[in-house]
């Protein structure tokens, strides 16, 4: 027996309680600064987040690669340790924000409420959220833009397991995430090196000497 499966038969073997979205996050809208106001965009220290910093960096998200002056903030910003969801457009992507920041309006930011943050780690909603993605892709409205239906984006249904269960969950994860990376950039050289060795023999028998 794994030390999950003790943990689990120990701490909650009649399972655990689920939650709905709408009752354990506050949720807003991301939303683009006036590209009029050129205060907004000049001198700007607020990380300000877009999907093309999630094709760039990853997932766990702790800088932008654009940032807005802190005129351009409506109220506060984003808390850390918020996670964005991609709702429409490009949907079916999430990031953990590990800095207070902003986002477009293409994301959702997903805020623990206060009630429940001493019941989460951070880590395991951001693991948790992989599921959500594909909820989303399952329950888009019927446009030709694509967005999710915010009714049953606020109806999905979260776990709350003890947090020695979701340490130990997040524990195994981060593990294979780093073993998924390290075997990608070995087989990434080793594919290099291959086409590299493909164009050296592909050049030598395709050269022919021209009569003279």
């Amino acid at each position: 027996m794994s030390r999950l499966d003790e943990l689990i038969e120990k701490l909650c073997p009649d399972g655990v309680e689920m939650h709905e979205l709408q009752e354990l996050f506050t949720t807003r809208n991301g939303y683009t600064p006036s590209k009029s106001k050129c205060e907004f965009w000049e001198n700007g220290t607020v990380p300000w987040f877009k999907m093309e910093d999630i094709r760039a960096n990853g997932n766990i998200l702790s800088d932008a690669l654009q940032h807005v002056n802190e005129c351009a903030v409506k109220g506060q910003l984003f808390p850390e340790n918020s996670i964005i969801v991609a709702t429409s457009a490009t949907v079916g992507e999430h990031a953990l924000i590990t800095v207070p920041s902003l986002a477009n309006q293409r994301f959702t930011y997903l805020m623990v409420k206060p009630e429940y943050e001493d019941r989460f780690m951070p880590k395991f909603l951001f693991y948790y959220c992989y599921k959500l993605d594909k909820y989303c892709l399952q329950n888009l409205n019927q446009s030709s833009f694509a967005s999710v239906d915010m009714k049953k984006f606020a109806k999905f249904k979260f776990p709350v397991p003890p947090l020695e269960v979701q340490r130990e969950i997040v524990h195994i994860l981060d593990y294979f995430t780093l073993l998924t990376a390290e075997l990608t950039a070995e087989l990434t050289a080793e594919l290099t090196a291959r086409q590299k060795q493909y164009e050296y023999y592909r050049d030598k028998l395709l050269y022919f000497k021209e009569l003279s």
